[in-house]
């Protein structure tokens, strides 16, 4: 075992097991006329997200017992404002609902298991597409079990980047715009997939070369950052300053363009 290599890599084999049948009980609602409501004006959730929580819930608890969980359909507000203690699993069951209520295939199962300022397991899994991308620290990332890697591009006119936007997109409406304007005029483009944990997992397998995003939660991102940082690349604040499962921004990249990115989004707070 090297120095990085993670206590908890045993668990990997059946947890990918687990995320791999969550997945075949999102397939079953993805053939299935929609049931959705709403949570917020954009926020959506539906019987899928539900479904898919539960079976992953029964599952990840059975692998790893005195683990906690974070869910993104059953975690109490005031649970993301505490200290995360312990291993812990943060998922999300069913990362872009709002393109699966859609039929738009780009939706994802994330999980990963947390502990001491680290995530030691990542996994990203996209059963409408059959790509699965896992992370265990120290051993670097796969995509459906061959390793892969970020991409080699150095400047950001070769770059292609990814983007989300936020529920709460009207509060932000300026910033986004501002960057957006400044990132769409430098790179060779922008694309929004609408699942912060799809743009990670490409970013690893270096289909995108950065991605960033605000307002986002643990869920989100606690899988992806570990694709990221094992596939070679490098995970900030957006304002490059340390990154944790509870920041208020992410900036992910190959490594290489990573300042490049840093300086360009900050372009817009001295214009």
């Amino acid at each position: 075992m090297t120095k990085r290599e993670t206590k908890f890599a045993k668990l990997l084999p059946k947890t990918v097991e687990a995320v791999r049948e969550a997945g075949q009980v999102l397939m079953e609602y993805w053939h299935a006329p929609r049931e959705i409501r709403r949570k917020g004006r954009i926020d959506l959730v539906t019987s899928a997200d539900l479904a898919v929580e539960k079976s992953l819930v029964q599952r990840l608890g059975e692998i790893l017992p005195e683990a906690t969980i974070l869910a993104e359909e059953s975690v109490a507000a005031t649970d993301l404002n505490r200290p995360l203690n312990g291993p812990t699993w943060i998922i999300d069951p069913l990362d872009g609902t709002t393109n699966f209520a859609h039929g738009f295939p780009f939706v994802a199962i994330s999980v990963a298991l947390w502990d001491q300022g680290e995530t030691h397991l990542g996994i990203v899994y996209l059963p409408v597409m059959n790509e699965l991308f896992h992370a265990c620290l120290g051993s670097g990332t796969r995509l459906n079990n061959e390793a892969v890697g970020v991409s080699r591009t150095t400047n950001l006119e070769n770059a292609l980047v990814a983007t989300g936007f936020p529920y709460t997109v009207r509060d932000h409406l300026p910033h986004i715009l501002a960057w957006l304007q400044v990132v769409l005029a430098t790179t060779q483009g922008v694309r929004r997939a609408g699942s912060a944990a799809i743009d990670l997992a490409y970013t690893a397998a270096g289909r995108f070369d950065a991605f960033y995003e605000i307002q986002l939660k643990p869920w989100d991102m606690a899988a992806g950052w570990l694709l990221v940082r094992e596939a070679g690349g490098r995970v900030t604040k957006m304002d490059n300053g340390p990154f944790d499962v509870q920041a208020s921004s992410i900036l992910a990249t190959n490594g290489l363009i990573h300042e490049n990115m840093t300086e360009l989004l900050a372009k817009t707070k001295k214009e």
